[in-house]
């Protein structure tokens, strides 16, 4: 029994975090939508499908000119939650983080700033649904917002994202994700 123990305390130290720093892919079954989630090194990421219709629902709901959400036409958008669940502050810049398409083509975010840019130039000043650009979380912080890419409904992706603590970058992927199918406002 020691044997076993000692051998699965070796294992479990070999690997270090990479082991915990598997993506979790759930799917609602009402709706077919995914969710890609994973935690390392104290930084969970997780991003939701979302349509549409309901991107179009919220802005609409909070009377914002339809010149809003027809800016994002094109764009695939995800809710996402970022929080830190380590014992230390942690930050992101969104501005860092790109997605990387099927043929190896990395691809920038729009972030929030820039959406604030672009919105006010349609004369509205609205900020509150995309996800902060910058941030530095304290322990058991966290965050939610739209992140926005632009690409075709049903496309595949895998996103590279960044986070620093303690004075280092650390870089990890979310792999594999969809825009869904007949997402991207039209």
């Amino acid at each position: 029994m020691l044997r076993v123990t000692l051998l699965t305390l070796s294992l479990l130290i070999a690997c270090g975090p990479t082991a915990a720093a598997q993506t979790i892919v759930t799917q609602n079954p009402e709706t077919g939508l995914k969710t890609w989630k994973k935690s390392d090194r104290g930084f969970s990421l997780e991003l939701v499908q979302l349509l549409p219709e309901f991107v179009q629902a919220t802005y609409s709901s909070r009377d914002l000119p339809p010149a809003i959400y027809d800016s994002m036409r094109g764009y695939c958008i995800f809710g996402t939650v970022a929080r830190n669940e380590s014992d230390a502050p942690l930050a992101y810049r969104v501005a860092d983080w790109r997605f990387v398409t099927t043929d190896g083509k990395q691809h920038r975010l729009r972030t929030k700033s820039q959406w604030v840019k672009v919105w006010s130039k349609l004369g509205a000043d609205f900020s509150f649904s995309i996800l902060p650009d910058d941030l530095t979380f304290e322990v058991g912080d966290w965050a939610q917002g739209f992140t926005t890419l632009k690409i075709a409904p049903g496309t595949r992706f895998d996103l590279i994202y960044t986070w620093r603590q303690h004075g280092k970058t650390y870089t990890d992927k979310l792999e594999n994700l969809a825009c869904p199918s007949g997402s991207g406002i039209r």
